[in-house]
């Protein structure tokens, strides 16, 4: 008698909400910090440049750690790797919980970032060979988008309400129990992977430069706000960051066994999404940052009151990328869905950008939040669908990895850069006698614009580049298992 595949579906469901509880905690914890900024300057003493790596030195790590992450995932079993990164995350929870001076928050948000880095690195692989189906990887894939979009605007209000409730190093506490939960359902629902072992190697060099690069980037840009833009050390570090990614891609054409294979860009959709997702998430993540910022220091709002009235991006974004977007995407393809969401991300910007110094949230704020919320509901499943259209068993977890580092990418950028340009223009403006409030609502509107013109730069390249590949194609190869009752079939000997 054939048995039910009942239990199978039900393991398979329960192992994709261990992964995104993990995935859940990372992002939150990439945004968390955004609200509780200014309590944390106050009680550890950080000057205005430095309080920006509070946030830069937990995505520098993430994204520069991303593929050597998902290549050991593809080396020695991804549930090992998730699991590993969960301990890692939690122990550095708690240190930036018990942290007194600012040192001692750095390094641990910059252990944070390898933590999240390994956890998060192979789990978009991990879903799509969960769910070989079309159908049923759309849904999944929705509600991994959902955590990845929405877990950025929930990071804000927890944020919020836990410095205005108690104090901000709950912020980093609350990660302890979640951790050591996540890590332990994991042990039990996960099912072990036999990788391709570490003999096949792990590009020890190839990580280490475009670490550097990444790192050397974000330090280059953050410095502009002391330095210029045109001044020597800010072109001489930016040239030595664009020698050391040149030298990665070098390292990677040439390595036996490189930390990026070159094939995974073979595919113009895959490639395509990779460049996009870059630019909609730097738009994205400089507008949480410095909407916070405007609600703060422009219209007074509380931690708690900014949470709430950043909210609704976090809904929207659920109801698309919970309910309309994965069925859409499995009837018109990702492409068809992705250029309108672009488009309204596009749009809801470019509204932020004429918000006022005496503005107020319900005519000037709360009407760009929605098409921002429902474009990054709409856009990030379509991306994801398309980043992964193209992987193998084999390069899941590369690929994954690759996605993440993107987006990571995009964030740390797109943070840096319009961050610094929005606080240079105020600056100047001050010096010109602007009143305060002016002066940083004219630095944010000018961010805001920019924001928009990148994410108006990523619609131009979809409607170009994309060929619009219908739903993905169920993965037949050797569906890796994800579930302790989902044993993995022996392979043939090649």
């Amino acid at each position: 008698m054939r048995r039910s595949n009942a239990p199978a579906q039900t393991s398979r469901w329960a192992a994709l909400a261990v992964l995104c509880a993990g995935q859940l905690m990372v992002i939150l914890d990439g945004t968390v910090v955004n609200v509780a900024l200014p309590s944390i300057q106050r009680d550890l003493g950080f000057s205005p440049s430095g309080l920006a790596w509070v946030v830069n030195i937990y995505l520098v790590p993430f994204g520069g750690l991303l593929l050597l992450s998902g290549r050991l995932g593809d080396l020695v079993g991804r549930k090992r790797v998730f699991v590993a990164g969960l301990a890692l995350f939690t122990v550095a929870s708690f240190l930036c919980g018990v942290a007194q001076d600012p040192a001692v928050l750095l390094a641990s948000r910059f252990v944070q970032g390898v933590g999240g880095a390994v956890t998060s690195a192979g789990t978009l692989g991990m879903v799509v060979t969960l769910f070989p189906e079309p159908k049923e990887r759309a849904k999944a894939i929705g509600v991994y988008s959902f955590v990845q979009s929405a877990g950025g605007s929930l990071g804000l209000l927890a944020g919020g309400v836990l410095t205005q409730a108690i104090s901000w190093h709950w912020i980093f506490f609350v990660n302890v129990p979640i951790g050591i939960a996540a890590a332990l359902a994991a042990v039990r629902v996960l099912a072990p992977e036999r990788g391709a072992g570490l003999g096949r190697g792990t590009d020890a060099v190839g990580a280490l430069l475009v670490t550097s690069a990444l790192m050397l980037g974000v330090y280059t840009i953050v410095g502009t706000a002391g330095h210029g833009w045109t001044s020597p050390h800010t072109l001489g570090l930016g040239a030595a960051a664009l020698a050391l990614l040149a030298a990665f891609v070098v390292r990677q054409a040439r390595a036996a066994h490189p930390l990026l294979p070159l094939r995974v860009f073979r595919s113009r959709d895959v490639t395509g999404a990779m460049g996009i997702q870059a630019l909609m998430v730097a738009g994205m993540f400089s507008f949480q940052f410095l909407c916070v910022l405007y609600l703060q220091k422009v219209l007074g709002f509380d931690e708690t009151h900014t949470g709430l009235g950043l909210f609704p991006v976090s809904l929207a974004i659920g109801a698309l990328s919970l309910g309309l977007a994965p069925g859409l995407i499995a009837r018109f393809g990702p492409r068809t869905v992705l250029l309108p969401g672009l488009a309204l991300i596009t749009a809801g910007l470019a509204a932020l950008s004429r918000v006022p110094a005496d503005g107020s949230y319900a005519v000037d704020v709360l009407p760009a939040l929605l098409p921002l919320g429902i474009g990054f509901g709409l856009g990030m499943p379509s991306l994801a669908t398309l980043a992964m259209s193209g992987a193998t068993p084999q390069d899941s977890g590369i690929a994954s990895g690759m996605f993440n580092t993107m987006q990571q990418i995009g964030s740390a950028f797109g943070l840096a850069a319009l961050s610094t340009l929005a606080a240079s223009h105020t600056h100047t403006l001050l010096g010109d006698g602007a009143s305060t409030a002016e002066a940083l609502t004219s630095g944010y509107r000018l961010a805001f614009r920019i924001g928009a013109g990148l994410v108006a730069l990523a619609l131009v390249l979809a409607a170009t580049l994309l060929r619009g590949a219908a739903s993905p194609r169920p993965v037949s190869a050797r569906p890796a298992p994800a579930t302790a009752d989902e044993p993995q079939p022996r392979q043939p000997a090649r």
